[in-house]
């Protein structure tokens, strides 16, 4: 006789189910370790100590600080299950510190969530896992998950405000198989219910908001911790080359950037480009900052080709909307052609692909911005 298939698509009971639940100490993953508990798994939680905390760190909304720590611990208390730290300061810091350095200096825009998700949380936190024997790796991301026969494929989560499909476009396939996502079809008010029907402590503790190891938004603070030599003024210079200004270090710009740059003109200025290898600024009208076509490096495919024949969309911002899109695909790198105008696209930004179909907006897979 065939086994019933469970809440996270396994043909086991959740008693006979081994989960470990990546417990950042937020709302949304302690919610997601309580509904597992709930139905009956064996939850064993799993918080990641990333950074060492300053005065600054431990006082910000972040995740994986100090005291979110301490708020998983207790709800792993509250909900008597097995809960383990894992210390990966330094693998955080090589894998994401470090490349968000350089890239800012590179002229880029970095996504370190998306390097967190790639690195230590779903490859390190993945073997800890397998290891463990547990059926399954559980998140709090809002991403909806579906699986049949043994696959899983990701879609858009239900609350689009929340959606964080974009960040994890660098998932494998054998990661995204083991992967499970249980918030993807509510809406965060609903999650915030489930906390106060557990009674946990994190009910109404607010969202995380700053890149965790970037205190109040101020990245340039941690460049200048790491890398204080990367300040060295540059010239600021229209589109015909005339240098108009001077810049204190690029690592202060981002494209379509349109304060500080401290340049009085009859229209507004916007950062257009980022020259790093010339130490220069490239300004220019609102107007310059449209793009249509992108050039991508390290794509990772999540689909089969056939999806690549139909309609495609893509997001260019974590933020952004779908834009529809042309896609040509050469081994790891590719060319897009957006079907409609976007304004101040980044190279060090990802675009990330989607399909729609009867089920949602299924994510292809992605690539990092080259050009």
């Amino acid at each position: 006789m065939k086994s019933k298939i469970n809440s996270i698509g396994l043909e086991k009971d959740p008693k006979d189910t081994k989960v470990v639940v990546a417990m950042s100490g937020g709302v949304d993953s302690s919610t997601v370790a309580g509904m597992m508990k709930k139905e009956g798994y064996k939850v064993i939680g799993i918080t990641l100590k990333l950074y060492d905390d300053t005065q600054q760190t431990a006082k910000s909304k972040q995740c994986c600080a100090g005291q979110d720590i301490i708020d998983a611990k207790r709800v792993a208390g509250k909900l008597d299950i097995e809960h383990k730290i894992l210390y990966y300061q330094s693998k955080f810091k090589q894998g994401v510190v470090d490349n968000f350095v350089e890239s800012y200096l590179a002229g880029e825009t970095p996504i370190p969530c998306v390097q967190c998700n790639q690195t230590v949380k779903f490859k390190d936190l993945f073997e800890e896992s397998k290891n463990l024997n547990a059926d399954a790796l559980i998140t709090g991301h809002y991403v909806k998950s579906i699986t049949q026969n043994n696959e899983t494929n990701m879609y858009r989560a239900i609350d689009e405000n929340r959606d964080q499909s974009y960040f994890l476009f660098n998932t494998t396939r054998e990661q995204l198989n083991y992967l499970r996502f249980p918030l993807g079809g509510m809406m965060k008010n609903e999650t915030r219910e489930i906390a106060k029907k557990l009674n946990l402590n994190v009910a109404d503790k607010p969202d995380s908001q700053d890149i965790c190891f970037v205190p109040n938004g101020d990245y340039v603070s941690v460049i200048q911790k790491f890398r204080p030599d990367a300040f060295q003024k540059g010239n600021i210079k229209n589109l015909d080359g005339k240098v108009i200004g001077v810049h204190d270090g690029i690592v202060n710009f981002t494209i379509g950037q349109r304060k500080g740059i401290k340049i009085a003109e009859k229209k507004p200025l916007y950062v257009l480009e980022i020259n790093s290898e010339k130490n220069e600024i490239i300004v220019g009208e609102k107007e310059k900052l449209v793009k249509r076509k992108i050039q991508l490096r390290n794509i990772n495919i999540l689909s089969n080709k056939d999806d690549f024949n139909k309609e495609i969309f893509v997001k260019v911002r974590s933020t952004g909307k779908l834009i529809k899109s042309k896609v040509k695909i050469q081994n790891s790198t590719g060319d897009v052609e957006l079907l409609q105008d976007e304004y101040g696209i980044s190279p060090g930004q990802a675009c990330v692909f989607y399909k729609k179909d009867d089920r949602g907006d299924k994510l292809l897979g992605g690539g990092w911005i080259s050009n």
